[in-house]
């Protein structure tokens, strides 16, 4: 009898253990996803995308001395077809364009599972023929790489589609 008392102890025990851990890591992640709903830091400082901060969960094309760094999208056709591609193109991969004025573009991203939002900005800048963009998490230190892989997956299909309509220039 003692020792189906010790063992159902030990399995209490070994419940509490992984239960209080696991609703604590929810709850943070649920807290973490409201405040991804607050007012992002987004726009424009002197005509330029906003810096990333320290944190890895941000890429920006402006600073090319940053680990941020993320090479711009080259516009090859008219600007004005170029950056209608862009824009159909953040749409197609989920984002939702917030603001769009004249030569800026906000759109916001979800996550899957905890809806945590982040920001894709781009700048038309029309003098070096590129489109800037920033991608950055609202909330945490580390994307894990998430808003890279955003840019870098907009990269293909922009120039995906610059190929497919035949404004890519021959080499």
């Amino acid at each position: 009898m003692r020792n189906k008392k010790l063992c159902w102890s030990n399995i209490k025990k070994m419940i509490l253990w992984i239960a209080i851990p696991s609703v604590s890591l929810v709850c943070l992640l649920s807290i973490l996803s409201i405040i991804s709903r607050s007012k992002p830091s987004v726009g424009m400082v002197a005509g330029r995308l906003r810096p990333c901060s320290a944190r890895p969960n941000c890429v920006c094309s402006e600073d090319k001395d940053l680990p941020s760094y993320v090479e711009p999208l080259a516009v090859i056709g008219s600007p004005k077809s170029d950056w209608e591609k862009a824009k159909r193109i953040v749409r197609e991969m989920g984002g939702k364009i917030v603001l769009e004025d004249g030569s800026y573009l906000w759109a916001t991203f979800s996550t899957r599972i905890f809806r945590f939002i982040d920001d894709l900005e781009l700048r038309m800048d029309e003098e070096s023929d590129v489109i800037h963009v920033r991608s950055s998490s609202r909330v945490g230190y580390s994307d894990l790489g998430a808003n890279r892989r955003r840019v870098e997956d907009l990269r293909l299909r922009f120039a995906q589609s610059q190929s497919s309509d035949g404004s890519v220039a021959a080499e």
